[in-house]
């Protein structure tokens, strides 16, 4: 499976969860992502991080009903939940407050909200359990390579230092000494730090063994024919999108995305140049990633479509508070994000030392 047609897969869902504040679609789309991670994941260090993406998704939710308890909601409430002690502030301040009355409108509008925002995060957390880094970095065009292995060794560490710290932690227990705590943060810390250090220069050493961040040389020309496409393919990009999003700039909107898209891939292509590098067995993009990457499309284009033409179903009023009710169509749209996990076959053996390096 190309590792970009998951991440495909994954956007289009995160895209699906940023048209509705609905919570049971909402849960529908984690449900959706958990299963197809729980069936198609394998054990190699990047798949750990699924269980840290929700984890973080929690924490997220709980900050975002912190702040709703503690400073206050937007949404004008009449039902009082509960009436915390208010501080004073002074005037240059206003506007803003400290405790004070909670009502059910703004905490469910809090709730609502931050379920959205960890929906997207289990999304792009499903994204990075399924794809192989090492793989989606080879399928980056020349021009993105630099940043591309930024990125990739951000992600590909992250798992190793919670697994350092789940291994660190047993370790303190089986010993008999505290892993929580101030003390115990402080003994499990210091190694974790010391072997990430490690890691990182082994990795600069063989990066620059392998010629990492040499550039050739091209003339003056075409570096500002390769600037001028890309900023104005991202202006474009920006423009377009704008537009597509607004009512007034339905006329434009998609002409101005389409070039610009068009500008910024012409960009890129140029740009490569500066960045020569072979690829040894390129994976192909077969039918089943066809599937998968069109599945996450479609599930995004029908919510879409869905929060167009019934805005209400994908967004339960907070004010008065009702109970959310699933509607039939966005539900069928996002059980379409499904498909992979009968697309394609389950992983049956755990990647190789070489695919994990």
């Amino acid at each position: 499976m190309h590792p970009l047609a998951w991440w495909v897969w994954a956007l289009g869902l995160g895209t699906a969860a940023s048209r509705t504040t609905n919570p049971l679609l909402l849960a529908l789309l984690v449900a959706v992502a958990g299963y197809v991670v729980g069936t198609h994941r394998t054990d190699a260090p990047w798949a750990r991080s699924y269980t840290a993406f929700v984890k973080l998704g929690l924490v997220v939710l709980g900050v975002r009903l912190a702040f709703a308890v503690v400073l206050g909601s937007p949404v004008p409430g009449t039902h009082t939940l509960v009436t915390l002690p208010e501080v004073p502030l002074p005037a240059w301040a206003q506007g803003i407050r400290l405790g004070g009355r909670v009502t059910a409108e703004g905490f469910l509008f809090a709730l609502y909200d931050g379920l959205r925002l960890a929906t997207l995060l289990i999304c792009v957390g499903a994204a990075n359990a399924l794809a192989n880094p090492a793989r989606l970095l080879k399928s980056l065009p020349g021009a993105l390579y630099e940043a591309g292995v930024a990125v990739v060794v951000a992600m590909t560490f992250a798992p190793h230092l919670v697994a350092d710290v789940q291994r660190l932690r047993a370790a303190r227990r089986l010993r008999g000494r505290p892993d929580r705590g101030v003390r115990g943060l402080l003994q499990v810390g210091l190694p974790v730090l010391e072997g990430a250090l490690e890691r990182s220069v082994a990795l600069a050493a063989a990066m620059d063994s392998r010629g990492y961040g040499r550039t050739t040389e091209v003339p003056a020309r075409v570096r500002r024919t390769t600037a001028a496409l890309t900023l104005g393919g991202l202006l474009g990009v920006c423009a377009g999108t704008y537009g597509v999003l607004t009512a007034e700039g339905g006329g434009y909107g998609l002409p101005v995305l389409l070039a610009g898209v068009a500008a910024a891939l012409a960009g890129l292509r140029l740009g490569g140049r500066r960045s020569p590098r072979t690829r040894y067995r390129p994976d192909a993009w077969g039918v089943r990633a066809w599937l998968v990457a069109g599945s996450g499309v479609a599930v995004a284009a029908l919510l879409i479509v869905c929060a167009a033409y019934d805005p209400a179903a994908l967004h339960p009023t907070v004010v008065p508070p009702t109970s959310p009710d699933l509607p039939l169509l966005p539900a069928v749209a996002i059980l379409l994000g499904l498909l992979p996990a009968f697309a394609v076959p389950a992983p049956t053996a755990a990647p190789s030392e070489e695919e994990t390096s």
